[in-house]
């Protein structure tokens, strides 16, 4: 059962033996981060393209190491089709490998960026399937903390009934009896609660309105110059719907959100 794992860095991670090349054929760099880079990879005896995300242990620290096992941990352990798929875990002297399913369609914030906003049915579309996702996390005592557009991919045909929501770094299996204290996520999409160190899982709920609330308008209901500002405007809580965005959005939308 999902909800009597402990996660932590010590715990063992099942990885597979042997070198990744012994298994997969590796392509072209698909993105790069702080700790390396993800790359297109094809199982050889399948023929199976995925994606392969190479961390350099030299670029991580501890606590880095530590949300890594966490999301492998995490990800070893549920299975939803919204979630991205984690197949094998490597590891050599330099880096740590893990090998997912490929999504081609990009982030779901570069196609905010290019279309300014969305309409309510795709938008619609789109949320229904993080709340399933969200809601199958949820049951199974799993609190996401870090829910922005960044974190959800879309295929490659950008349909929105097929997204993937991705990095469990921060996840955390929780107990729903006791409030949770670490003050972690992003200061557009963090809740109230999460600044104020003590929250339950319905932190991802507040993130999935500030999500609806991008996509309709293309603007964050919380803003500011810096990130402080920012985190002080969600901590006021205030946001309207009076930008002329909101002009042609349905009351039972604005409600949705509120």
């Amino acid at each position: 059962m999902v909800d009597s794992v402990q996660i932590n860095a010590s715990r063992f991670v099942g990885r597979t033996e042997g070198k990744l090349r012994d298994f997969y054929r590796i392509g072209k760099v698909l993105g790069e981060g702080a700790f390396g880079e993800v790359r297109l990879c094809v199982h050889r005896d399948s023929g199976a393209q995925r994606a392969v995300k190479v961390l350099r242990k030299s670029h991580m620290d501890e606590d880095e190491k530590r949300m890594l096992f966490n999301e492998i941990n995490i990800l070893k352990e549920i299975d939803h089709p919204n979630i991205v798929k984690m197949y094998e875990f490597f590891e050599d002297e330099k880096r740590y490998y893990i090998v997912t399913e490929i999504c081609k369609g990009g982030e779901l914030f570069d196609e905010i960026l290019a279309r300014g906003k969305f309409g309510e049915k795709d938008a619609a579309v789109l949320i229904k399937q993080v709340l399933s996702c969200i809601n199958y996390c949820h049951s199974a005592k799993i609190v996401h903390r870090d829910l922005k557009p960044e974190n959800i991919l879309l295929e490659q045909n950008k349909e929105f009934d097929q997204i993937k929501i991705i990095d469990f770094g921060t996840s955390l299996v929780y107990d729903p009896n006791k409030k949770l204290d670490e003050k972690l996520g992003t200061p557009y999409y963090i809740a109230p609660e999460v600044l104020g160190k003590s929250y339950g899982s319905k932190c991802d709920i507040w993130s999935i309105g500030v999500i609806v609330y991008i996509l309709l308008s293309g603007i964050p209901p919380f803003n500011g110059k810096d990130d402080q500002e920012i985190m002080k405007a969600v901590r006021k809580g205030k946001f309207s719907f009076s930008d002329a965005s909101w002009n042609k959005v349905s009351n039972s939308a604005k409600d949705f959100i509120t």
